[in-house]
């Protein structure tokens, strides 16, 4: 009999909320507990998700009942909740980014190889069916030599989402902007698309927004490891905003994704299966997901792909196909776009 496993989710908040819906979605888990020390919230929470309340940490932790525990705090409190959740003996799905800084991060992926448990990150933009669509093509090789790509993120946030937001807008709590909090999904599907990102120049602003610490405007080009150039833009300063786009490019082909469908999708060598992703997924979005509000347009389907593809490979004992390592790729390279925006100079990633 396959393993079920109990669940606990830490931070009762908006995605706290696709959390728990996706969670109970899963044929092999259960929804146990929720934990968040802001007086009230997790006893609504619990209410609404059938689950118990806990406001403490360490006793949350402690529970025999959690196998899993997910993480929907403030982005600068991820790996702290990520290395006790190890202590614990528990697996943990942090929410992205995984953290802010990479000494985090890799302190994170650290506990959990030592504690023998399972650390996973979510991208679940990547299991929509369009972005699997997106990779298999990269992977058969049928763009020819990669040329060019581009992550844009469009994005419109008023300046109540700031002041009401805390933690929102810090360089302590949230790590960046436009690049970090919104456009860090789009980043991670252009880096998953076209491979490593070996150098990037950057510049960054606030344009539309006061009172925050953290760009609303971000631009870089960008040169791949594999020779191909390519850029990112991501803003929240854009009204009303509209849906992201993904675009790859090669000698033989060029594709480009808004949000859940395609837009562009042409090969020089056609495949009978390009008539049947034209039938389905070529048009513009009816609904621009997260474009001027966070949680337009979303469900909580992909964090349950992204939540089960986590479970099998703990049933499998294999690393997670979005494990630690993989999470902090995206990190890694909003974190060079920020260096070489404070700095103007080009900065290289990796070794």
């Amino acid at each position: 009999m396959a393993k079920s496993y109990g669940f606990g989710v830490i931070g009762a908040g908006m995605i706290g909320n696709f959390h728990a819906d996706a969670i109970k979605q899963l044929s092999n888990g259960k929804l146990v507990a929720v934990c968040d020390n802001t007086p009230g919230t997790a006893e609504t929470f619990a209410e609404k998700h059938g689950c118990q309340a806990e406001v403490d940490v360490e006793k949350f932790l402690s529970r025999d009942d959690i196998d899993v525990v997910t993480i929907c705090t403030p982005s600068g409190t991820h790996a702290d909740l990520a290395i006790a959740a190890a202590k614990h003996g528990k697996h943990c799905i942090a929410e992205k980014p995984l953290d802010i800084t990479l000494e985090k991060i890799d302190a994170a992926i650290e506990a959990h190889e030592k504690a023998g448990t399972k650390l996973g990150g979510v991208f679940n933009v990547r299991f929509m069916p369009t972005a699997r669509l997106f990779k298999k093509a990269v992977d058969e090789g049928r763009f020819g030599k990669l040329t060019f790509g581009m992550a844009y993120g469009p994005w419109w946030r008023d300046q109540d989402y700031y002041d009401k937001g805390g933690w929102r807008g810090t360089w302590k709590l949230d790590g960046g902007g436009a690049l970090m909090n919104q456009g860090i999904h789009t980043i991670d599907l252009l880096q998953w698309l076209m491979g490593p990102i070996k150098r990037v120049e950057a510049m960054m602003a606030t344009i539309a927004h006061e009172r925050i610490e953290v760009e609303d405007t971000g631009v870089a080009a960008l040169e791949f490891a594999n020779g191909a150039l390519g850029t990112i833009a991501c803003t929240t300063s854009m009204w009303p905003g509209h849906f992201r786009i993904v675009e790859v490019s090669g000698t033989d082909g060029t594709v480009a994704m808004a949000d859940q469908n395609f837009f562009f999708w042409q090969f020089r060598q056609q495949q009978a299966q390009d008539e049947e992703v034209l039938k389905n997924y070529l048009e513009f979005p009816a609904v621009s997901m997260g474009a001027s509000n966070p949680s337009a347009g979303m469900t909580a389907d992909g964090h349950r792909d992204n939540f089960a593809s986590f479970l099998a490979a703990v049933d499998a004992n294999r690393r997670p196909e979005i494990d630690g390592t993989e999470a902090r790729k995206a990190v890694e390279i909003i974190l060079a776009v920020y260096e070489s925006a404070r700095t103007r100079k080009v900065v290289e990633i990796g070794g």
